[in-house]
């Protein structure tokens, strides 16, 4: 029963920190761009030539972050019908209840990302 706390947990992290991969891919840059700031997102690339990568690779970087999140949805579906462990309930609760809202930002936070990297693109054209 822990292993399987610790896999759903670790599952929520995993679709978090995707999630964010794809929020430094597209939706940051995206954002200052629009937002009139392209010599701090040129200053930012200058810095950090490693996330060229992403935006060129960003099919690939939302399949993985999208493929995680489905596997942190059904491993905290699975979690929430598992029973906490007596000796260990108040740490299973707040895990459960962390597990919620970790989610939904990832998941949002991945809708914003997709938004800007392949809809904002098409509709500006």
């Amino acid at each position: 029963m822990l292993f399987q706390l610790k896999g759903n947990k670790f599952a929520s992290w995993l679709g978090l920190f995707g999630s964010f991969g794809t929020l430094l891919c597209c939706a940051i840059p995206s954002s200052l761009v629009l937002l009139g700031f392209g010599a701090t997102m040129a200053s930012f690339l200058g810095n950090f030539p490693q996330l060229i990568w992403l935006s060129e690779n960003k099919g690939i970087v939302f399949s993985v972050s999208f493929i995680m999140l489905g596997l942190s949805y059904i491993a905290q579906k699975y979690s929430a019908m598992q029973t906490c462990p007596i000796d260990k309930k108040e740490d299973c609760e707040t895990a459960k209840d962390w597990s919620k809202p970790l989610f939904w930002i990832s998941f949002s936070i991945n809708i914003i990302g997709a938004f800007y990297a392949f809809i904002l693109p098409k509709i500006l054209d």
